[in-house]
């Protein structure tokens, strides 16, 4: 790398340092200011924080090794993930459902929805201790990404690349918490936008491609081999049933492609309708209102959209550099993104491009340490080792926290041979650990705080038992085994012992209102109340179906203009108004019109 990109990426990356620890007075007053920002954030700063956040390295190298490889399919593809369609359940309903609790943590909120006795202790603990897993895992995620993409360039080994990036990240994260994380982002979103528009410019006016033309799949034996592909075909719009990757290829499992799509799109529904967790709940509980909430969400989802085109603008010149006669076909789909930097960006703007993705990098990380951290200080050590510690105790262990979290996953990234690999493991299998009790914790009153406890329990040493002794599996059966034992863990743990009391069930439905099956409970309120609770839930029930669609058609919408596929852009402009048009008749116009429980 020249010298100039290198000064620029230096000052840059100094720069934000500075902005985090400047900010570091306004978060030290408590733990509320530390991991919330005190409430005060307003919606629009949530909201590019969110997205600046979601537009790690990480996930845009392997986004973009599957767009490359796969084209549009690919993006269908990252469905499993969840982020491409859960927004749409955060944005509806889910946001303010968790915004209405007022904690700090889904441990916390384990209290609030089964008590404060035994059974709401055992859900918190078993809740903080599986997140922090979580979170130790997402690092690991973001570590080797960060440290594949970075050593690349600086020509280093990625574990030395990964540590320059956290050491710079982990000082403001530090000192200034969820102000300094979300603060940073807003300046790294404007970095990151940035890059957007030139790497998209850059494609439209460059390539045209082909009507055929090669790309290259990974092979289970580390080997890669070449395909033949078609614009049309790369470039569909919608998932085929069925597709021909080549026999030995890890992408052999989405031959099926239609039951695969099917599967993720079950699975993105339950996880949607759980509520997420980690930095991206963090972002409601720290919202001002059920408005706020839904305000920060769409913009957040409506910013998101511009990672497409990005990434669609990568896999477009990974096949350019691949059709020209000097090159050979990028082999390695992962090092799709770091071969277009090199060959195609100028130096300066090479620099800038570079600390553009850096910054989505350390974006992503801050955010996700200073979630994980939140669960160790307030919901075990404050709540049952230290109840009275003070606020400057309780900072300290924040701190301590972070840097613990992040030594364990530089540990973990070790033994990980790729992204995809931890990434499907952590969707598929610990992931698909978690979210089944935390799905009917919403929606049936008779679910206990053991059940939730024994179920997440099961789920996780299933997920990490198969991770560890099952070998290579497919990803459906990694989330079988694992949401299958939470599963038969949440009807033990319920049906075993003793529903919670009524009177805090009582309390968690009038402040949260879902739907799904609370008759029992919700019945004691007033029938004019309960009248205006049905009329909105029903709402957000029409409306989801129309978010979900409205998300995917938005996303795949600024891909088509980059592909430069007008024929496709029309279809999916003319779908996108009527969605927009039945999300803003159904959701947007009932922002403000909160329900109000006052017994």
């Amino acid at each position: 790398m020249e010298r100039l990109d290198l000064i620029i990426i230096t000052v840059y990356l100094l720069a934000i340092v500075v902005v985090g620890l400047l900010l570091q007075k306004r978060a030290s007053k408590d733990i509320d200011s530390y991991f919330l920002g005190d409430r005060k954030l307003p919606w629009w700063v949530l909201g590019a924080s969110g997205m600046a956040s979601n537009t790690d390295i990480a996930g845009t190298m392997i986004n973009t090794a599957f767009i490359y490889a796969l084209g549009t399919k690919g993006f269908f593809i990252e469905i499993r993930g969840g982020v491409t369609l859960i927004m749409a359940f955060l944005m509806v309903f889910m946001g303010k459902w968790n915004r209405r609790s007022k904690v700090m943590t889904q441990a916390e909120w384990m209290h609030f929805r089964f008590g404060t006795g035994k059974e709401g202790d055992t859900a918190r603990i078993i809740a903080a201790f599986s997140s922090i897993i979580m979170t130790v895992a997402m690092v690991t995620y973001f570590v080797i990404g960060a440290g594949k993409f970075v050593g690349s360039f600086l020509e280093i080994e990625p574990i030395y690349a990964s540590l320059i990036m956290v050491v710079l990240a982990m000082i403001y994260t530090v000192a200034s918490g969820l102000y300094g994380v979300v603060w940073t982002d807003v300046f790294q979103g404007i970095f990151i936008f940035a890059v957007i528009m030139y790497i998209s410019v850059m494609a439209m006016s460059l390539v045209d491609l082909p009507e055929e033309f090669m790309v290259s799949v990974p092979m289970l034996d580390g080997s890669f081999t070449t395909i033949k592909t078609t614009l049309s075909e790369w470039s569909r719009i919608t998932p085929p049933n069925e597709m021909n990757m080549p026999a030995g290829s890890t992408f052999e499992i989405y031959n099926l492609f239609g039951i695969a799509i099917m599967f993720y799109l079950f699975k993105v529904t339950l996880e949607g309708s759980s509520g997420a967790g980690g930095y991206m709940l963090q972002r409601y509980f720290a919202a001002r209102s059920d408005r706020e909430a839904g305000l920060l969400s769409l913009f957040w989802t409506s910013l998101l959209a511009f990672r497409w085109p990005l990434i669609a603008s990568f896999a477009m010149l990974g096949i350019h550099h691949g059709l020209n006669p000097e090159y050979n076909v990028i082999a390695d789909p992962e090092l799709v993104l770091p071969t277009v930097i090199k060959h195609y960006i100028p130096t300066g703007v090479k620099g800038l491009l570079m600390a553009g993705l850096m910054a989505a990098a350390m974006s992503t990380f801050d955010s996700t340490v200073n979630a994980g951290a939140a669960y160790w200080v307030k919901d075990l050590y404050q709540t049952y080792l230290r109840p009275n510690a003070t606020e400057k105790d309780l900072m300290f262990q924040g701190r301590v926290a972070s840097l613990v979290i992040v030594a364990l996953a530089l540990l973990f990234s070790l033994t990980i041979k790729n992204i995809n690999e931890i990434w499907g493991w952590i969707t598929m299998g610990i992931g698909a650990g978690m979210f089944i009790p935390q799905v009917i914790r919403w929606y049936w009153w008779r679910f206990n705080g053991y059940g939730f406890a024994i179920g997440t329990a099961f789920g996780m040493v299933a997920a990490v038992l198969t991770k560890a002794f099952g070998g290579p599996i497919p990803e459906y059966t990694s989330f079988l085994i694992a949401s299958g034992s939470s599963l038969v863990g949440c009807l033990i743990g319920t049906f075993f012992t003793a529903p919670t009391d009524k009177r805090v069930l009582f309390n968690f439905y009038k402040i949260t209102r879902p739907f799904g099956l609370w008759d029992t409970v919700r019945n004691q309120l007033p029938d004019n109340i309960l009248e205006k609770i049905n009329l909105e839930n029903r709402r957000d029930i029409i409306a989801t179906f129309f978010a979900v669609p409205w998300q995917v058609v938005l996303f795949l919408t600024g891909m088509m203009i980059v592909l430069k596929q007008w024929s496709n852009v029309l279809s999916l402009s003319i779908l996108l108004l009527i969605l927009s048009a039945g999300l803003y008749w159904f959701w947007f116009r009932h922002l403000s019109s909160e329900v109000k429980v006052d017994s």
